[in-house]
């Protein structure tokens, strides 16, 4: 079982900065993925970035260059910073984990394209962009 419990959001300008922060608790170990998902209007639920073993990320498209996912030494804490914030970036964002079989690139690039992969997930926190 893992409890993920996040915090942050709100609204911010195009072109500003927002963290997301997500608590994490319970049977977390080095093949657990965290990563964060969103669903913005008129769309379904798409991942935007994943942390796996060792650190090692993967981002969508829209996330590249943008947004940075980390996550603390103890892994208790995963982390979402979002830079150059744009009106379409507006959605509901939500912290999930997967179970412990995620490893390497090509599971976490077929778990950001397939986000009902994960198991976890916290309550989500919305991020509105305006202009």
């Amino acid at each position: 079982q893992v409890d993920l419990v996040e915090s942050g959001g709100g609204p911010v300008q195009a072109g500003g900065s927002l963290r997301l922060s997500c608590g994490v608790s319970g049977d977390i170990d080095t093949n657990t993925c965290l990563g964060w998902v969103r669903q913005t209007s008129g769309k379904k639920r798409e991942g935007v970035a994943i942390i796996g073993d060792g650190g090692a990320t993967t981002y969508s498209t829209h996330a590249k260059g943008r947004f940075t996912i980390s996550t603390n030494n103890l892994k208790n804490f995963l982390y979402l910073q979002m830079n150059n914030l744009k009106p379409e970036d507006t959605g509901m964002y939500t912290c999930a984990a997967t179970t412990s079989w995620c490893y390497g690139a090509a599971q976490r690039e077929l778990i950001l394209d397939a986000p009902w992969e994960y198991k976890y997930w916290g309550q989500g926190a919305q991020v509105t962009v305006s202009n």
